[in-house]
């Protein structure tokens, strides 16, 4: 993923900005401001703005006008409660903005997250940048044979290399007729001056999914944990995984003790029905319970059985 001369110089000069404020800030966040965390191969994720921190939350929680005298363990313990108990409204005072390249099939399926405030690319306006999203052969796999929306086995040998050759062929050969439809190349040259191009919102209709986008995407605490809580999860599709993870991480350095509680209550812990609760009840106290007398589908028993690790999932 290089960047131009320009962009490392723009970058540089957002970094060495000294601003005053009077606002909380989070010093862990603070030192990446700006700075290019690169995604896939192409792509990168940039924290542009934030605001608020743990402290932000607390006091929302309490309409308090100051830390006062409390303790950061008196902190900790009302955020592990609000997020214990679903107690969301305090988590909705904190904001982070995040520049984003990515892949337009993945924009596509991160868009379907309707919580946030977003300012895409315009190819209407711009040339879209010639760069295309190329999996690595450990995530090129098949069609999963039981989840209809996921990937089973890798392809190996032969198909995978002539897999990567079509992917790779068809977004080089659609982005060249791109330029041609344009009559102008993606550094701004015109192929051919006695052409007229086709409008840009006309043109693009014609790229791969694969191409690159980029967008400014803004949200709040509360929905940034609700997206990552879908998209960092294992089942999650790798490559909107890929971005979930970085962004987790700027999570941690900008509110640490939410990012504790919501890897413990969230990420780590479970939901359990009514049904799936007496089930665990009667293994509890030492009572026979399977399957069959569970009321569960089959489906809601292995999810439980996978939750707590246990090995009586039906095949």
């Amino acid at each position: 993923m290089p960047l131009s001369e320009q962009q490392k110089k723009e970058i540089q000069e957002q970094q060495n900005q000294s601003n005053t404020t009077k606002r909380v800030t989070a010093p862990n966040l603070e030192k990446i401001l700006y700075e290019v965390m690169p995604a896939l191969d192409h792509g990168f994720i940039r924290v542009i703005d934030y605001m608020g921190d743990d402290t932000s939350i607390v006091q929302s929680a309490r309409v308090s006008y100051g830390k006062g005298t409390k303790q950061v363990s008196t902190d900790s313990g009302l955020i592990k409660y609000l997020m214990r108990h679903w107690h969301s409204t305090p988590f909705e005072m904190c904001e982070i903005k995040y520049h984003i390249k990515l892949p337009i099939f993945i924009a596509r399926q991160w868009i379907r997250h309707r919580t946030a405030n977003v300012n895409e690319y315009s190819a209407r306006y711009s040339i879209l940048d010639k760069e295309f999203y190329l999996p690595s052969k450990e995530n090129l796999a098949a069609q999963s044979a039981s989840n209809r929306q996921g990937r089973g086995d890798v392809i190996e040998g032969e198909q995978a290399k002539e897999v990567l050759e079509l992917l790779k062929n068809d977004a080089a050969r659609t982005y060249n007729n791109y330029e041609m439809m344009l009559n102008q190349r993606f550094d701004g040259s015109t192929i051919d001056e006695s052409k007229k191009g086709l409008a840009r919102e006309l043109a693009r209709m014609n790229l791969t999914l694969n191409t690159y986008t980029q967008w400014y995407w803004k949200t709040d605490l509360l929905n940034l944990m609700n997206f990552l809580r879908l998209r960092a999860d294992s089942h999650a599709q790798y490559e909107i995984r890929v971005y979930a993870d970085i962004m987790l991480d700027t999570v941690k350095k900008w509110v640490p003790i939410t990012y504790d509680a919501f890897m413990d209550y969230r990420v780590g812990g479970t939901e359990v029905s009514a049904k799936g609760k007496e089930v665990i009840k009667k293994m509890i106290k030492g009572n026979p319970c399977d399957f069959e007398n569970s009321k569960l589908s089959k489906r809601e028993w292995n999810e439980l059985m996978d939750s707590f690790d246990l090995k009586d999932k039906i095949v």
